[in-house]
């Protein structure tokens, strides 16, 4: 399936893991409905592991555990249309699942024809227990020719890790976003690490195979599966804004049914999405700055409207000024033109002055720019 903008959603892995169930996913959805986030563009409810039985039935086909789904996959997938939201699932490359359920290996199109069956729109497919014998690069095309081929447009989201150099191979298996990453986790040093990582990927982002960076962690204060530390809601708001910035796409992770305001708040930034969906999905490119290191990170990306987006991200535990000169934009004082902008987090106005921006950072914190060419005074 191609996507021309980075996918929306949920996935129930970050905050539940193996503890998923029919009522669950109902009640998500609900959520999902209630909370409007579908007119944000979360569009996706994704079913990670654990949903299967240990073993496949007798004619080889992945059952759903009774226990969790007493009326099978295929009346989930109904209730999740039924709320006017798209149903995804999980499978694996290797012969187990990463939780050691059964993988999709060898059975790549019996899987896409039952996933087909039951009304799956989204299939994620992870990388666990795989064959050391056989690249990443041909299972992957395995599957996502089986789902090409099994009569329904399901979209393809590989999840290598970034294993076996992904970003050479993977625009050629038909997935429309890939893991660049390992697992992220509810803690402020993965997200700086998983952001961190980015800078020699952002080539390899692009329209129909988008560079995912996990799943967000945004409202989870350290409940669930991947808990851990947890973070203070500017750090979430900075993870956000460096995730919808660098065109990942955008899957929430924690339990929509509980989220709090400020959750709610972050997930909705119309401006930021609108950063993530706009249609040129143009590669972002780091600014260099004065004085800059990677405690502060700042990127800007040309939108398909001639304005320019400019995020300043602190990553560090202490306050701090964020330096360029316009010039690394495009914009040298010898053109006559100046940029016009507004944070789009607190609406506060940027001045430049001899062709530089500085700006003042809390810790942790971000500005995020919807910047719009102007003629100077």
């Amino acid at each position: 399936m191609f996507k021309s903008t980075p996918p929306m959603g949920w996935n129930s892995w970050n905050t539940f893991g193996s503890d998923i169930s029919e009522d669950l996913i109902r009640e998500t959805a609900d959520s999902m409905v209630a909370a409007g986030l579908p007119d944000y563009g979360y569009e996706y409810l994704v079913i990670d592991d654990c949903w299967s039985l240990r073993e496949r039935d007798s004619q080889g086909r992945l059952t759903a555990d009774p226990a969790k789904f007493p009326h099978g996959m295929k009346a989930v997938a109904d209730y999740v249309h039924s709320k006017g939201l798209k149903f995804g699932m999980y499978s694996c490359a290797g012969n187990l699942t990463c939780a050691g359920y059964p993988g999709s290996f060898e059975h790549e199109f019996t899987d896409a024809a039952t996933f087909a069956e039951w009304g799956v729109d989204f299939l994620k497919y992870d990388y666990c227990y795989h064959s050391p014998l056989i690249p990443g690069e041909y299972l992957y095309r395995r599957m996502g020719l089986a789902l090409e081929n099994c009569g329904r447009d399901i979209l393809f989201s590989a999840c290598s890790w970034g294993a076996d150099e992904t970003h050479k191979w993977i625009k050629t298996s038909g997935a429309s976003m890939w893991r660049s990453t390992g697992d992220i986790f509810d803690t402020w040093e993965s997200i700086k690490d998983l952001t961190r990582q980015q800078s020699a990927l952002l080539p390899y982002n692009g329209v129909g195979c988008f560079n995912d960076m996990d799943m967000l962690v945004v409202g989870m204060y350290g409940k669930g599966n991947v808990g851990l530390k947890g973070c203070s809601d500017i750090q979430y708001r900075t993870h956000f804004s460096i995730w919808a910035f660098l065109g990942s796409p955008l899957m929430i992770g924690c339990d929509v049914r509980s989220m709090t305001a400020e959750t709610k708040k972050t997930l909705t930034c119309r401006e930021l999405i609108a950063i993530n969906q706009d249609p040129g999905c143009r590669q972002p490119y780091r600014i260099q700055g004065i004085w800059a290191n990677n405690d502060m990170v700042m990127y800007a990306k040309n939108l398909s409207n001639g304005d320019i987006a400019i995020g300043l991200f602190n990553m560090n535990a202490e306050k701090t000024v964020a330096r360029f000169n316009l010039d690394e934009l495009g914009l040298p004082h010898s053109t006559g033109k100046t940029l016009s902008m507004t944070d789009i987090w607190t609406g506060e106005r940027a001045g430049t002055a001899n062709a530089t921006v500085s700006w003042e950072l809390a810790p942790y914190d971000c500005a995020v720019f919807r910047a719009r060419v102007v003629d100077q005074p």
